[in-house]
């Protein structure tokens, strides 16, 4: 992800969640010396992205969409399947997340790569107040 790609990747978070991340967000991850950013591009357009942020040898799953026009068509799979590589590169044994408790799609996606769940955050999200599942992945 370069910031070139931040009006791309902007317009595809406010299309996917309640609560976007700002401009601002995305900008400060892709500056962050412990943040991996990638985009999934087809034919020049930007269809979907990942943040990993990483800190010794944990990682945290901070973001992960794809363009609504794009979904099930295994593209945030590719996404996944793409960061684990790097993250083994860098050393990081486990890769944490935060889910919505709604979210089934998201979480068959994340059970589907192996993550497990851990725990539970409660209230964690707003608009609407939800808990979150936590789950992680030891790689």
């Amino acid at each position: 992800m370069y910031p070139e790609d931040v009006p791309d990747v902007v317009s595809i978070e406010r299309d996917s969640f309640n609560t976007p991340w700002s401009e601002t967000s995305f900008y400060s991850e892709i500056y962050s010396r412990y943040s991996i950013t990638k985009v999934a591009e087809l034919n020049g357009a930007i269809i979907g992205y990942i943040i990993v942020k990483q800190i010794a040898d944990e990682c945290h799953l901070l973001n992960l969409a794809v363009r609504s026009d794009y979904r099930n068509r295994g593209i945030a799979k590719m996404l996944l399947d793409n960061i684990f590589d790097e993250l083994k590169m860098n050393k990081c044994r486990f890769l944490y997340l935060e889910v919505r408790v709604s979210s089934h799609a998201a979480r068959r996606l994340y059970e589907g790569s192996g993550f497990k769940v851990v725990g539970m955050r409660k209230n964690y999200y707003l608009h609407p107040t939800e808990d979150a599942v936590i789950m992680m992945l030891e790689l």
